[in-house]
């Protein structure tokens, strides 16, 4: 799905301070038409807390997401809004000192409180993340090449030459140039781009049945980000994976993602499909970040800053946590915590003025 933003935004009153985008379906997008299915995964009520040695202090609150099989899941939010140790915790990958509750069903298989034996499969094989900074993530003494037959030897079970062809194969197939010489390079003579290229080839190693996606354009230029987003959707529509992008960038969640889950300290304060979100925002939050985004094509306006900052997870507040930002904050909002709720099961926010 793609969408061209065409922001709108009313102040005269809540509900119709909005962004309503023109949602063109891509040629050949059948996913609307296809019958519903179990999901390929899904989270059900997921906190993590931390152990700081004195006391636990919890960054997640009872996380639900869901993702099926073709699908993009868009998790969007401010830094500090839990996105990424969402998908870390459904990997296990928080370390020793983070404790993990609630469900995390892959393929109906609860795999939350898997063993480390158990979830070695699983990483890379059936769930598969790409990070921020594929500098960081790379190992710099090492050629591609090297690293490269690595991910093919853990996931594939090759050798020798079978390995090095299998490697060569899927760097042609994120499209890098001359993919037998990439082998010899270090990723230090690859641009930005070429090495979230390779991240991404060896994420498809193992063949996984999801693909996470972590800010994986944050930090490329314009050109470069746009070049990954088709790289990326068009290896989804190959394999069928499912695929979540952790972004927060909403113009780029705009054009990708058929479902959006937007995060707020720790928790999911609305889920929606891409269309209805941006043409519906409901939550103040949603709001917020949508009045942030410029139009390119409307009037010029003042561009809209939401004030303070995310809480921090040992000063959350006992209601809401966005209530000390929001402008449509009531006495409600500072006593009690809403749920998930709307008048459609597609469609829910967290938020007391929803409810009345």
């Amino acid at each position: 799905m793609s969408a061209v933003l065409t922001p709108f935004v009313d102040h005269s009153g809540w509900k119709e301070h909005r962004i309503r985008p023109t949602v063109q379906p891509l040629l050949g997008d059948t996913k609307a038409l296809r019958p519903q299915e179990a999901p390929l995964l899904q989270i059900r009520e997921l906190k993590v807390a931390f152990d700081n040695g004195t006391y636990l202090i919890p960054v997640l609150h009872g996380v639900d997401l869901e993702l099926r099989r073709g699908e993009t899941l868009g998790v969007v939010g401010e830094s500090g809004c839990g996105k990424s140790v969402t998908w870390m915790a459904v990997m296990q990958l928080l370390g020793s000192r983070a404790r993990i509750d609630g469900e995390i069903l892959l393929n109906g298989e609860n795999i939350a409180n898997l063993p480390e034996k158990g979830m070695t499969p699983i990483r890379g094989g059936r769930i598969a993340m790409v990070f921020q900074d594929p500098s960081s993530s790379l190992n710099p003494v090492k050629t591609v090449g090297a690293q490269m037959v690595e991910a093919v030897k853990l996931h594939r079970g090759l050798t020798g030459a079978a390995a090095r062809a299998e490697a060569v194969r899927l760097l042609d197939r994120v499209h890098i140039p001359g993919a037998e010489q990439r082998m010899r390079a270090w990723p230090h003579e690859l641009s930005g781009g070429m090495n979230q290229r390779v991240m991404i080839a060896m994420a498809l190693a193992g063949e996984p049945d999801i693909l996470v996606a972590d800010e994986p354009t944050t930090a490329l230029d314009v050109t470069i980000q746009a070049q990954i987003l088709d790289l990326l959707q068009a290896l989804q529509r190959d394999t069928g994976m499912g695929m979540v992008l952790i972004s927060h960038d909403l113009g780029v969640i705009a054009q990708v993602c058929d479902r959006v889950a937007v995060m707020y300290a720790g928790r999911v304060v609305e889920r929606a499909s891409a269309e209805a979100l941006f043409s519906n925002p409901c939550h103040p939050y949603t709001q917020g970040l949508m009045a942030a985004l410029p139009d390119l094509e409307g009037p010029i306006r003042r561009l809209e800053a939401i004030p303070g900052t995310v809480p921090a997870p040992t000063a959350m507040p006992s209601g809401c946590s966005f209530a000390p930002r929001c402008k449509y904050r009531m006495i409600r909002c500072d006593l009690q915590i809403p749920d998930l709720l709307g008048k459609r099961p597609d469609h829910v926010t967290a938020c007391w003025r929803q409810a009345v």
